[in-house]
């Protein structure tokens, strides 16, 4: 590993550690109910989108996150190199969880919904986290901003602006956000690893972890 990854490394796991405490969406447990909706549901459902796919019966890592989230971006190096480290052998799953005092982290869910449904959630996903700094924790929409990037990314406008306004699409970024808080989510990032909520601290952990979920 160059020294230059490990060093984003350090600096994302850093991070995440000093600000996921205060990266919360509610301040409450999940109520009864939440968690009676829980019931039948795992941490990757079936159309949810798959950034690596193992083999069935691999072990599957998914991730909530929001876009705007600093310490979802911090992290992201990390889970990069992990799905380099990992591939073929771990699912990486990324789901939905826009937290709404973030004023963009829904437009953002809802652009890369829309160039998902073009076959284009990675590279969507990867243009937001890359270029985070940019156009988060600020007051007014971005969405022109992400419409920019779908332009950049060369998919088919007038189904991009389509797929945008169609309320369907925000359904289901809303359905993993539903979905996620059923699960006990609070805040972002959260991690599952085979349907087990993680409470990590460092990406080496994460290694520890997907070991021995690899170990026969």
């Amino acid at each position: 590993m160059k020294t230059s990854t490990k060093w984003n490394i350090s600096i994302a796991v850093t991070l995440f550690v000093c600000l996921a405490a205060i990266v919360t969406v509610f301040l409450l447990r999940p109520s009864a109910t939440e968690r009676a909706d829980a019931e039948g549901l795992t941490a990757a459902a079936d159309n949810s989108h798959r950034l690596s796919v193992a083999a069935d019966g691999q072990p599957v890592f998914v991730e909530f996150l929001d876009f705007e989230c600093e310490v979802c971006g911090a992290a992201y190096p990390a889970i990069e190199q992990l799905r380099q480290e990992y591939a073929g052998r771990v699912s990486f799953v990324a789901r939905y969880f826009p937290i709404p005092s973030h004023k963009n982290s829904m437009n953002a869910a809802i652009a890369v919904e829309a160039a998902a449904q073009q076959g284009q959630f990675e590279a969507m996903y990867k243009k937001m986290f890359d270029t985070q700094t940019q156009w988060s924790e600020q007051q007014d929409s971005k969405a022109s901003v992400f419409r920019g990037y779908a332009e950049e990314l060369g998919l088919d406008m007038v189904a991009f602006d389509g797929a945008v306004a169609d309320p369907a699409t925000k359904s289901r970024v809303q359905s993993d956000f539903s979905q996620g808080t059923a699960l006990g989510v609070q805040g972002t990032p959260t991690f599952f690893l085979d349907d087990k909520k993680l409470d990590i601290g460092s990406v080496n952990e994460l290694r520890t972890l997907f070991d021995a979920a690899l170990t026969p």
